[in-house]
Protein backbone atom coordinates (compact mmCIF):
# COMPACT_ATOMS: atom_id res chain seq x y z
CA UNK A 1 0.00 0.00 0.00
CA UNK A 2 1.14 3.72 -0.97
CA UNK A 3 1.88 5.81 2.21
CA UNK A 4 2.86 9.52 2.51
CA UNK A 5 5.61 9.39 5.19
CA UNK A 6 7.53 6.80 7.55
CA UNK A 7 8.17 6.99 11.01
CA UNK A 8 11.15 4.73 12.26
CA UNK A 9 10.00 4.11 16.01
CA UNK A 10 12.04 0.94 16.51
CA UNK A 11 14.03 0.40 19.58
CA UNK A 12 11.64 2.94 21.61
CA UNK A 13 9.11 1.66 24.02
CA UNK A 14 5.74 3.27 25.20
CA UNK A 15 4.50 5.95 25.10
CA UNK A 16 7.68 6.98 22.68
CA UNK A 17 6.24 5.52 19.11
CA UNK A 18 2.60 6.99 20.09
CA UNK A 19 3.97 10.21 21.26
CA UNK A 20 6.00 10.33 17.86
CA UNK A 21 3.14 9.48 15.60
CA UNK A 22 1.02 12.19 17.25
CA UNK A 23 3.84 14.71 16.51
CA UNK A 24 4.30 13.41 12.71
CA UNK A 25 0.38 13.32 12.18
CA UNK A 26 0.40 17.40 13.23
CA UNK A 27 2.91 17.86 9.70
CA UNK A 28 0.37 15.56 8.00
CA UNK A 29 -2.90 16.78 5.78
CA UNK A 30 -5.92 15.00 6.25
CA UNK A 31 -6.15 11.88 4.09
CA UNK A 32 -2.60 11.47 4.02
CA UNK A 33 -1.09 7.43 5.13
CA UNK A 34 1.39 7.32 7.78
CA UNK A 35 3.64 4.41 7.92
CA UNK A 36 5.25 3.75 11.78
CA UNK A 37 7.39 0.67 11.73
CA UNK A 38 7.93 -0.55 15.76
CA UNK A 39 9.89 -3.11 17.54
CA UNK A 40 7.70 -2.54 20.92
CA UNK A 41 5.32 -5.36 21.41
CA UNK A 42 3.01 -3.55 22.95
CA UNK A 43 2.81 -1.45 20.31
CA UNK A 44 -0.02 -3.12 18.52
CA UNK A 45 -2.83 -2.56 21.56
CA UNK A 46 -1.19 0.64 21.56
CA UNK A 47 -1.96 1.87 18.21
CA UNK A 48 -5.49 -0.11 18.17
CA UNK A 49 -6.03 1.92 21.50
CA UNK A 50 -4.98 5.46 19.49
CA UNK A 51 -6.87 4.92 16.78
CA UNK A 52 -9.72 4.61 18.43
CA UNK A 53 -9.48 7.60 20.57
CA UNK A 54 -8.06 9.94 17.87
CA UNK A 55 -10.22 8.84 14.78
CA UNK A 56 -7.35 7.87 12.92
CA UNK A 57 -7.83 5.12 10.83
CA UNK A 58 -5.93 2.03 11.65
CA UNK A 59 -5.34 0.85 8.01
CA UNK A 60 -3.35 -2.55 8.79
CA UNK A 61 -1.03 -3.44 11.12
CA UNK A 62 1.48 -6.39 10.73
CA UNK A 63 4.09 -8.51 12.73
CA UNK A 64 7.15 -10.04 11.14
CA UNK A 65 9.82 -11.20 14.25
CA UNK A 66 9.36 -8.56 16.35
CA UNK A 67 8.84 -6.00 14.00
CA UNK A 68 5.54 -4.90 13.48
CA UNK A 69 4.55 -2.46 10.70
CA UNK A 70 1.14 -0.04 11.29
CA UNK A 71 0.04 1.97 8.28
CA UNK A 72 -2.69 4.84 9.81
CA UNK A 73 -4.56 7.29 7.38
CA UNK A 74 -5.08 10.76 9.48
CA UNK A 75 -8.36 12.08 9.97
Amino acid sequence: MQYDKELDARGLNCPLPILRTKKTLNDMASGQVLMILATDPGSVRDFQAFSRQTGNELLSHTADDGDFQFLLRKK
